[in-house]
């Protein structure tokens, strides 16, 4: 499943330039008798193949005559035959720096321009590409690559000046033990890393798990399952927010619709379904790989070479619908993708803000890592993460913790590592995320279990969360029927309601106000849900009121909305809604104002189509609350409406 990998990856074997004849051939204007039999003699040694001897050659004509330009430029391009890249840039500088301004020497400007840029070497590449653009004709093929050339030096150049964060840190043992190791992928509560490993060049590739331990180290990494790794290659993959779907990418599997396919595997306590190809409405004929799955499992980016694209490579979306089906996937187009490659999609918890790799815009050349954050249903332009994230290598895949606190990525080793290094060419790194390329929104989670409240046994349940200001549906999971487990995700600066749903069952109704900024945290809530019996009632945490007012306040219609679809769901039940109030003000006055109230809720759901029999209204006062009203927050507890089975 190389086709997973390898378009992230450098290969030097790859990125040789052939051999450039011209030099050897020239007629260079050698006097000296024994600079001109050296000079042929190295000739005649890298027409025979024998690289190392020409070498050895070249430099002996080198120290005794150093002032001749053309042995240097030879040497350079031997070394590049041999795959030593920076032997080959700094001979072929010399070479340039030794000769005269000359249009003859145009490749050799950009020959020099390239080997430079493959290392980083950002200001001996612009030098070469700008003499290049100075002589090249009009028409000639390599102007568009030099012109993209000069700014991404221009572009790196700065950015260095200007670093961004701390350098990415190699995670250690027991991570990394694997000669290749990448696309890696956290749950939002951080207690799981999934990442993709190949033992060796030639096996396949497999996913692990890795738990994280209390003191923020990695326990040893195990294959995630017998029944999503087989004699195939699972290559990248994406886990949701609560750990309990994978969409992973897989190639030439029997059934497969093309040569690289996306599948879809979801965990059910601690066993993991067997993989589902997600169909012709997501994959097609041609590589799609690169998965992101949005924190709860229903939107998924990837990457896919498809006809139709604005580039080599694209990324693309796709929905799940009600029915359990993928939407038909559709191209992000413009500003995202662009007539380069655009790969490996990364979107962060929140769902507002999507991380890729692209070499189609400016940046430090090759694949960099770009940010765009979605506003009112459209992508904004690319920000390139700046340097050290980016380097004049091709990055690889990106990961941003839901709090944005902490970065995971995969990275190449460079084409001059050393032996030992290259030996593993693809490592797992970790970084502090500086709050310049952080999401647009910080993320917290909720999570726990969802309990019968008679039984108290674990049930299956929706778990829905609505942004209340839009009463737009943000995340919807479903808790484990065995465990029971959910989690959901929280963007700072929202007010949600949340709803945990089961079959006749009374729905929960819960609140998370995070517009003022308050303490992030993460939340650990069990929720139990009570049977729908005679009697049993539910507080409606979701209904909004004024002081002292009974008008219903815009965000309350979520709530509301739920209670017409309960009503519809169950159309022999009959329910009283009842109003409470605090300690505060006088009796007489509470009551009546908790009676409206209560009146308020039915006169909406009567006006929405409830029948008016199965409804009745009644205020009940300061006369029952729930907790003493001793505080502030007593009596929020105590101004409430109820919603009880009849």
């Amino acid at each position: 499943m190389r086709r997973v990998l390898l378009p992230l990856l450098v290969v030097a074997a790859g990125c040789l330039l052939p051999l450039q004849p011209a030099v050897a051939q020239a007629k260079v204007p050698i006097t000296n008798t024994k600079a001109k039999n050296l000079w042929e003699k190295a000739q005649q040694q890298a027409k025979d193949r024998d690289f190392e001897k020409a070498i050895e050659t070249l430099t002996a004509l080198n120290q005794k005559f150093p002032s001749l330009g053309e042995p240097f430029l030879l040497k350079g391009q031997l070394y590049k035959a041999m795959g030593q890249i920076r032997p080959s840039f700094e001979a072929y500088r010399q070479g340039v720096e030794k000769m005269p301004f000359d249009p003859a020497r145009m490749n050799d400007y950009f020959y020099l321009g390239e080997l430079a840029m493959g290392l980083g070497e950002y200001q001996p590449a612009l030098d070469g590409y700008r003499k290049f653009l100075k002589v090249a004709p009009k028409g000639q093929r390599n102007i568009p690559k030099a012109q993209q050339q000069v700014q991404n030096c221009e572009f790196a150049l700065k950015a260095m000046q200007n670093p961004v964060g701390q350098q990415p840190q190699r995670l250690g043992d027991p991570l990394n033990t694997y000669r290749f190791q990448y696309f890696p992928t956290v749950t939002a509560d951080n207690r799981f890393l999934v990442y993709t490993i190949r033992k060796t060049g030639e096996s396949d590739e497999d996913i692990v798990v890795s738990r994280m331990e209390k003191d923020g180290s990695f326990a040893t990494p195990q294959l995630i399952s017998s029944a999503i790794n087989t004699q195939y290659n699972e290559g990248a993959s994406s886990i949701s927010g609560d750990g309990k779907t994978l969409v992973f990418a897989s190639c030439f599997r029997p059934g497969g619709v093309g040569n690289c396919d996306l599948y879809i595997s979801r965990r059910t306590g601690n066993s993991w379904s067997k993989p589902r190809n997600l169909g012709r409405n997501v994959n097609s004929a041609n590589w799609d790989s690169q998965p992101t799955l949005s924190a709860d499992g229903r939107t998924l980016y990837f990457t896919s070479d498809r006809r139709g694209g604005q580039g080599q490579e694209d990324i693309y979306v796709t929905t799940l619908q009600e029915d359990g089906s993928w939407s038909l996937a559709r191209n992000l187009g413009a500003p995202v993708n662009t007539p380069g490659k655009d790969m490996a999609p990364f979107i962060h918890a929140s769902g507002t803000t999507l991380y890729y790799v692209t070499d189609g815009l400016v940046g430090m050349g090759g694949l960099d890592v770009y940010r765009s954050a979605l506003n009112a249903g459209k992508w904004s332009a690319p920000e390139n993460l700046g340097y050290p994230l980016n380097t004049f290598e091709n990055e690889a895949s990106l990961f941003i913790s839901s709090d944005n606190r902490r970065g995971f990525c995969s990275r190449t080793r460079p084409a001059e590592a050393a032996v030992a290094e290259r030996d593993r060419p693809v490592d797992l790194f970790s970084f502090e995320v500086p709050k310049e390329i952080r999401s647009r929104e910080q993320s917290t989670y909720a999570q726990g279990r969802v309990y019968d409240a008679v039984t108290k046994k674990p049930i299956q349940a929706d778990v829905q969360l609505y942004d209340l200001k839009t009463d737009e549906l943000t995340q919807a999971v479903t808790s484990d029927p065995v465990e029971g487990d959910y989690t959901v995700v929280l963007n700072e600066g929202h007010q949600y309601g949340m709803y945990a749903v089961a079959d006749k069952y009374l729905m929960k109704s819960l609140n998370f106000d995070y517009t003022d900024k308050r303490s992030f945290d993460p939340l650990t809530l069990d929720i139990y849900l009570e049977p729908m019996r005679a009697g049993r009632a539910i507080v409606l945490n979701n209904l909004f009121f004024d002081t002292k007012e009974y008008a219903l306040k815009p965000n309350s219609r979520t709530e509301l909305n739920r209670l017409i679809k309960f009503m519809s769901q169950y159309p022999d039940v009959q329910v009283e809604i009842s109003g409470h109030t605090d300690d505060v003000g006088t009796d007489d006055d509470n009551m009546v104002l908790s009676k409206n109230r209560a009146k308020s809720v039915y006169s909406y759901l009567v006006e929405h189509g409830v029948k008016a029999e199965r409804l009745r209204f009644r205020g009940y006062g300061e006369s029952k609350p729930l907790v003493v009203n001793d505080s502030d927050e007593h009596r929020q507890q105590n101004r409430r409406i109820e919603f009880r089975i009849l």
